[in-house]
């Protein structure tokens, strides 16, 4: 008793209400509950961030490959199968969810294979070798991506259902910041590698991601889940019809993928960044370690107040985001003409990075809050899937866009773009329908 007592007072203390027993837009069996299931979401939060950080594509993966002696073109794959590989066939799943009284369990699913995956990466760590080891790489993070898109639209769904309406918010804030400190504790490590890891640091590193994925799972299967509407559950292509109809039907819909789209500018300036304290500041390891501590501490500080603004207009953060994206990128840009004394130091790129992190998770709660708040409990994960696989696709063609036009005019130069692209974003948001009215 003192502990659900000890644990209802934390709950309201951290999402500042006396009243724990706030249920918007979640059935009355799950008020109840709120307090214990806000838990179990934030510890397979932290699960999860943590097994993405010490699995990066940017950054582990590439130097897997390397130490295993893969061929180096490999190395190219890596990010567009990590990040298209999670949201892409998201649309294609959501009419199998949907036949599910309880997500959760598919969640569950998504987080042991993702766990499976990790453990075989940090095998091939061991033992992998040449073109065949990196060809294993390869296809195990096609697992993985595929798994952790599994995972992402029931996790939204299971949110949904268990998370009051102006709670969700709050929820991805506290997991933002949680995530930011395991962010803050992965880079304070790898600062203290001079240079790559060696292949049983890699592996290690593997390892505990997956036991971070395996803690994900436990805590979704640990949720309470009440059992929801099972219509409209369909076949792939039953899918697809009904995501067309709610393109053209739904306007406010629309309008909020044509925001996303215009809002991918943050996520697509921090590798250009990073590149640019490569190339300018250092390219030792520890130099990209103060990225990430970097990077860290801001999503520690930052997640928790946009959490708290998302549950007030998801609409205003992603506003707020895409303007703060538009002058990191102009300061980004500036930096690519900065005097020598200047650039040669990692410090100014690690501002600008620091500062584009806590924007870009504005922008990431802010349209997290908001697809979940305008969706109505029989369409969320419908919603979900068709937004993310639609992301998916644009995240192929426009990453090849951008990396052409990085090529052909500069990192400068492309800042400059990105900034432009952002100012869009910000004027389209605000157009955008408040949902949490």
């Amino acid at each position: 008793m003192a502990i659900g007592e000890t644990q209802t007072r934390l709950y309201e203390w951290l999402t500042g209400d006396e009243d724990s027993r706030l249920c918007k837009d979640i059935p009355d069996s799950a008020c109840n509950e709120q307090p214990r299931n806000f838990f179990l979401h934030l510890f397979a939060a932290l699960g999860n961030k943590l097994a993405d950080e010490l699995s990066s594509a940017r950054l582990v993966l590439p130097w897997l490959l390397g130490a295993i002696g893969a061929p180096t073109w490999m190395v190219g794959l890596l990010v567009p199968i990590r990040e298209a590989g999670a949201l892409l066939p998201q649309l294609f799943v959501a009419g199998f969810i949907r036949l599910k009284p309880q997500r959760k369990w598919v969640w569950v699913v998504g987080g042991l294979l993702q766990a499976i995956a990790a453990a075989v990466l940090a095998g091939l760590a061991l033992w992998g070798s040449g073109s065949l080891g990196g060809s294993l790489v390869l296809l195990s993070l096609i697992v993985l991506s595929l798994a952790r898109g599994l995972s992402s639209i029931a996790t939204k769904d299971v949110l949904g259902k268990t998370i009051s309406k102006q709670r969700r918010g709050t929820l991805m804030g506290w997991s933002g910041s949680v995530a930011g400190a395991v962010t803050l504790a992965a880079g304070a490590v790898l600062v203290l590698f001079d240079d790559r890891p060696g292949q049983l640091a890699l592996a290690i590193l593997l390892s505990v991601a997956a036991l971070g994925w395996t803690l994900n799972a436990l805590c979704a299967a640990a949720i309470e889940e009440a059992e929801g509407a099972t219509d409209g559950g369909d076949s792939v292509w039953h899918s697809i019809k009904t995501g067309v109809a709610l393109m053209r039907d739904d306007v406010a819909f629309r309008h909020f993928n044509l925001t996303r789209a215009l809002l991918l500018s943050s996520a697509l300036a921090l590798p250009y960044v990073a590149l640019m304290a490569q190339n300018n500041g250092s390219a030792e390891l520890s130099g990209l370690g103060l990225l990430i501590l970097v990077s860290g501490v801001a999503g520690m500080v930052a997640s928790p107040i946009w959490g708290k603004r998302s549950d007030a207009s998801s609409r205003t953060v992603m506003r707020d985001g895409a303007i703060g994206t538009t002058l990191c990128c102009l300061l980004g840009a500036g930096l690519a003409w900065a005097p020598a004394a200047v650039a040669a130091s990692t410090w100014p790129y690690a501002l600008v990075y620091g500062l584009l992190v806590i924007v870009h998770s504005g922008i990431r709660l802010g349209r997290k809050t908001y697809v979940v708040d305008m969706a109505g409990a029989d369409d969320r994960a419908l919603y979900v899937a068709l937004s993310n696989t639609i992301t998916g696709v644009l995240m192929l063609a426009v990453g090849a866009f951008i990396g052409g036009l990085a090529q052909w005019l500069g990192t400068g130069p492309l800042m400059l773009v990105l900034a432009a692209t952002a100012g869009l974003a910000a004027l389209s948001a605000r157009r955008l329908p408040e949902v949490e009215e």
